[in-house]
């Protein structure tokens, strides 16, 4: 990845910090459940019109802020843009699964992105990734038409959405089922799962992991080159099943044995199954009420189905 050399602009980050407190007097802090998702269940909307602060009020939020510096923007898909972002702050940490409130100068809204990067990651090399789609809103419009590498934002972590599994909890598997940009939660939990895989930490990570991942064409499907790589890597541990509704080209060769083209069935769900694994859900809410339901009428246990609805 090329990066930008980063320094510590102070009179950018003081000007950012003290512009905010109109936006951050729109939210509440609350505790978060150390392990996993705190609750079996659903952001919900009063309206697609309410913005990110309104519809997250009541989720836990960190107390911590920090200034932010954007080192790269790729290309994602025809429809998202993904940023690279270097966190000022020592010690800023999340969990994976959470999201960022994004705070942009002279954008009055605040945006609210789902993470796609892992908290290894932040650790070592202090910066985080997201993937944004574009839409009219204006913290999106802003990703996608104003920013640019060097650009100097503020964000905040939050979400009880989450996957952070301890040493020595019960050994267990996953299923991540994503649709459209709901994979951006999922992914950061895959990633920090193969992280943990790689450092062999004894029983702190599951025995496999399904992916299941819907989009409207193979196009969208994001990080297709990462996770075809980390199905190479950990064969035995991790496998990725692609559904795509509106397939008009030929699918790629590298990911024609792993797709299907159709809608997302309960014979599919059920195929990926086995056993009783810990399921995480993202993506648009008639997806996610049909994928629980499901679940649960495979007998899958409620209390193990956690989910996050965004819009």
């Amino acid at each position: 990845m090329k990066q930008l050399s980063v320094g510590r602009k102070v009179g950018t980050t003081l000007w950012l910090l003290s512009a905010l407190p109109h936006q951050m007097s729109k939210t509440k802090l609350k505790p978060q459940f150390p392990s996993y998702c705190s609750h079996c269940g659903v952001t919900k909307l009063t309206s697609p019109k309410t913005d990110h602060l309104e519809r997250t009020s009541n989720n836990f939020r960190q107390e911590m802020l920090s200034a932010a510096t954007v080192l790269e923007i790729l290309d994602a898909s025809p429809s998202v843009k993904r940023l690279a972002l270097h966190v000022h702050k020592p010690h800023f940490n999340f969990k994976a699964g959470q999201w960022v409130d994004l705070f942009i100068p002279g954008v009055s809204k605040v945006g609210g992105f789902s993470l796609c990067s892992s908290p290894e990651r932040l650790a070592e090399e202090s910066l985080v990734e997201l993937a944004v789609k574009y839409s009219s809103h204006p913290p999106a419009h802003w990703v996608h038409r104003q920013c640019s590498v060097g650009a100097e934002v503020a964000i905040r972590i939050g979400g009880d959405f989450y996957y952070n599994p301890q040493p020595f909890d019960p050994s267990h598997d996953l299923l991540l089922v994503a649709g459209g940009v709901g994979i951006n939660p999922l992914y950061s939990i895959l990633l920090h799962v193969t992280d943990m895989l790689r450092q062999d930490a004894p029983g702190c990570s599951p025995q496999k992991v399904s992916l299941v991942y819907t989009a409207k064409d193979s196009t969208e499907i994001l990080f297709q080159e990462s996770l075809l790589a980390l199905m190479k890597e950990f064969p035995e541990q991790v496998r990725c099943h692609f559904h795509v509704t509106r397939q008009q080209a030929p699918v790629p060769d590298d990911l024609r044995p792993h797709l299907t083209v159709g809608k997302l069935t309960k014979n599919d769900l059920s195929a990926r199954v086995n056993g009783t694994p810990r399921c995480y859900i993202c993506g648009p809410p008639p997806m996610i009420e049909f994928v629980s339901e499901t679940l649960q009428s495979l007998e899958l246990p409620r209390a193990g189905i956690f989910y996050e609805k965004w819009w």
